[in-house]
């Protein structure tokens, strides 16, 4: 990509770009409990009693609730604290892949799903390392900008990544622009925000002759080698829409009324006393006599005036408040597809069936957006595949097992097991043992079938074909 081009492709999207880039920061502004109710306050929840040059009005509290972070967290916990097994129909090539994704794959999936709930779609970057390993990375949305076809393949034809770097000789800031194809990418950098300056980084990658391994110079622009664009898109719904526009008018009316009640407590204790036929002239002496005699001396002018000392105050409609509190607390968590908290504490040792019926709106959405992650992760163990040099890396089927991380009640789990467990094999029954980790279940058959070898003393050998049978009679 030559200069003029890439200045004309830059300023094309950039109305598409800075409109994603918003509604991300605001998703971002509420994750951060910084609501539009503290805008005023910098993002900041504070409370200020007097922050209102009103008469009766003086309190001006603005405290942010953090409705979004809870239900964006749910999601994550739920979905991805577990990341999901692998399996690619050889035991070998698994565990490569295993290690490939690397011990920190569940946080770098909770990330991918935190990123897509706040703007629709989250961003993997995968490359090789200079020691020939691959690596992968989760990129901040509002970096990327991806230029798809307009068939119904919607194929990734180009994509766009621009971030803030600073520059050490200068302690100024300065923009990098990468442009990615299927062959290579090419890195500009700019200051101006109309891109006139743009030139290309030609210091940016070191060119080495893989032969001799002569170093060859610098350039701005190197092939990568993988055949596509090396960043896989995790789109969080049909239409890659972030999670807040579903709720955000009900925080923002929790926010308001909350706030406003807060505000009204205050306030309360802010009495105003109207005096007629007040019959001295100095405040002062008033409240001094008021305080120390509990009485005070009004003229009067005879029969039917209305001399005397008056109050102004505040009325709370308590209950009016508490109903609309409840309402949309309650309506934050259907619309957002969450559980609250309250519920909890309500279902006390609840039934599996009603934990289940608990976790149900949450479950719909973690579903769906498993269901779009599914070709993402796919996508990702092919890049591994063919890191690997596996020859049928991108025909290979691919299976994921998803695990749900949820409460759920173990005695009743262990009770339905222990029935079953004379038609259920040892694979089976270790996996729904609520003692064993979800990714132990292997272990635990290897456990069981020693126990079985060393304690039964004689009948060792029937012992170990029956549980190899799947220990359909019983000794499972």
């Amino acid at each position: 990509m030559e200069v003029k081009p890439m200045i004309e492709l830059l300023k094309r999207t950039d109305p598409r770009r800075v409109k994603f880039a918003e509604k991300f920061r605001r998703s971002l502004r509420y994750y951060s409990n910084e609501n539009d109710i503290t805008l005023r306050n910098n993002g900041e929840s504070k409370t200020n009693d007097d922050g209102k040059d009103e008469i009766l009005r003086h309190a001006d509290n603005r405290v942010s609730s953090n409705f979004h972070q809870l239900l964006v967290d749910q999601e994550a916990g739920y979905l991805a604290t577990v990341p999901p097994a692998i399996d690619v129909e050889d035991e070998a090539l698994n565990d490569e892949i295993k290690e490939a994704l690397g011990d920190n794959f569940n946080l770098r999936l909770n990330q991918l799903v935190v990123d897509s709930s706040n703007a629709g779609i989250a961003w993997l970057h995968y490359w090789i390392d200079d020691d020939n390993q691959f690596r992968y990375g989760v990129v901040p949305p509002d970096q990327v900008t991806p230029i798809y076809s307009n068939d119904l393949d919607r194929k990734l034809l180009a994509l766009r990544r621009s971030y803030k770097q600073l520059d050490p000789d200068t302690a100024k800031y300065y923009s990098i622009h990468e442009y990615w194809t299927s062959d290579d990418v090419t890195v500009f950098k700019s200051r101006l925000p109309d891109y006139s300056d743009l030139t290309t980084m030609d210091d940016r990658f070191s060119i080495t002759d893989v032969s001799s391994g002569q170093d060859l110079g610098a350039s701005s622009s190197i092939k990568h080698g993988f055949g596509r664009i090396p960043f896989i898109g995790f789109p969080k719904n049909k239409y890659e829409r972030p999670d807040l526009f579903k709720y955000k008018g009900l925080v923002d009316v929790y926010d308001d009324v909350f706030n406003g009640f807060v505000n009204d407590l205050d306030d309360v204790q802010q009495v105003i006393l109207v005096l007629t036929n007040y019959g001295g002239t100095d405040l002062d002496i008033f409240m001094k006599t008021l305080k120390e005699n509990k009485a005070v001396k009004m003229d009067s002018i005879g029969p039917g005036d209305k001399s005397g000392v008056d109050k102004l105050t505040i009325d709370i409609p308590v209950e009016a408040r508490d109903n609309v509190l409840q309402r949309t607390d309650s309506k934050i968590f259907v619309d957002g597809q969450g559980i609250n908290p309250v519920d909890f504490k309500a279902i006390g040792n609840a039934s599996g069936t009603a934990i289940k019926a608990l976790y149900g709106h949450l479950e719909l959405k973690a579903s769906v957006t498993e269901s779009y992650f599914r070709d993402s992760i796919t996508e990702l163990v092919r890049a591994i595949m063919r890191w690997l040099k596996v020859s049928d890396a991108d025909g290979r089927s691919i299976t994921q097992t998803w695990t749900r991380t949820s409460i759920q009640n173990d005695l009743e789990q262990a009770q339905t097991l222990a029935q079953v467990a004379q038609y259920s094999s040892a694979e089976t029954i270790a996996k729904g043992n609520p003692l064993v980790p979800s990714d132990g279940w292997q272990d635990e058959v290897k456990a069981r079938q020693d126990d079985i070898v060393v304690n039964d003393g004689y009948g060792n050998q029937q012992a170990q074909d029956d549980l190899n049978d799947g220990g359909k009679d019983g000794e499972a």
